[in-house]
C-alpha cells in the first residue's frame, strides 16, 4: 500500500484528489494539509510514501515563498518520501527548480487522472516523473539568469512596491536594491521592472 499525503491550499482539489486517490486499491490518503508549514508536520506525523505538492500555497509560518521552496524542509522532516509537485502553473522554471530542490515529479493540475495515478506509483517506485511537455520547454530555456538575491528583490517588488519598501522586506539598502533591479532587468532583456518581473514569473524563475 503506497500512502499519500495531498498537500493542496484549496479544499475543493484537495478533498477531489483524496476521494479519486482513495477508489484505488494500492492507494492510501494518509494526511492532507493546506500551508506549507502543515505539510512538514503531517509529512513528520504520517511518514508518506508521496506527497503530491502544491507549488502556491500560504507559508503558514514556515518563513518559505511556497511549496517548492519547502521542499528541504518537507525532505528533512520525510526523507523517505517522494515528492511530486502537481500545480495549475505549468512554468519551466518551476520544474527546474522543484527538481534541483529534491522532487522527483512534476505534473500540472489538468492531467489526467490516470496519468496522475500512475504517477504516483512510479514515484513510489523510484521513479522519475515529468511532464513531457514541460520538461521539452525547461531544456529549450535553460536555467534562470538572475542570481539568488536578483530574483529575491525583483519578487518583492511584485505590486509596484518602492525601493524603499523593497529594501525594508529584504533587509538591504536602497542603493544595493536599486542595483540589483538594474541588473536583473538588464539580464532579462527587459524595458523595465514591471516587464522583469513578468519575464521571470512567466518562466517561473521568482
Amino acid at each position: 500500500m503506497t500512502r499519500v499525503l495531498i498537500a493542496d491550499d484549496q479544499t475543493l482539489i484537495r478533498t477531489a484528489l483524496a476521494t479519486m486517490l482513495g477508489l484505488e486499491d494500492d492507494l492510501e490518503v494518509v494526511a492532507q494539509a493546506d500551508t506549507c508549514a502543515a505539510t512538514v508536520r503531517q509529512a513528520a506525523e504520517s511518514r508518506p510514501d508521496v506527497v503530491l505538492l502544491d507549488v502556491q500555497m500560504p507559508a503558514g509560518g514556515l518563513g518559505v515563498e511556497d511549496g517548492i521552496d519547502a521542499l528541504p524542509h518537507l525532505l528533512a522532516a520525510a526523507p523517505e518520501a517522494k515528492i511530486i509537485v502537481v500545480t495549475t502553473f505549468g512554468r519551466p522554471g518551476y520544474l527546474r527548480r522543484a527538481l534541483e530542490a529534491g522532487a522527483v515529479g512534476f505534473l500540472v493540475k489538468d492531467t489526467p487522472v490516470d496519468r496522475l495515478i500512475e504517477g504516483i506509483r512510479k514515484a513510489a517506485a523510484g521513479l522519475r516523473v515529468v511532464d513531457p511537455e514541460l520538461a521539452a520547454a525547461s531544456l529549450s530555456i535553460g536555467a534562470s539568469p538572475l542570481s539568488e538575491k536578483e530574483a529575491l528583490v525583483l519578487a518583492a517588488s511584485t505590486g509596484g512596491a518602492s525601493t524603499g519598501e523593497i529594501a525594508r522586506a529584504v533587509h538591504l539598502s536602497e542603493g544595493t536594491v536599486r542595483n540589483y533591479l538594474s541588473s536583473a532587468i538588464g539580464k532579462l532583456g527587459a524595458r523595465n521592472r514591471a516587464e522583469a518581473l513578468r519575464l521571470a514569473t512567466d518562466n517561473g524563475w521568482v
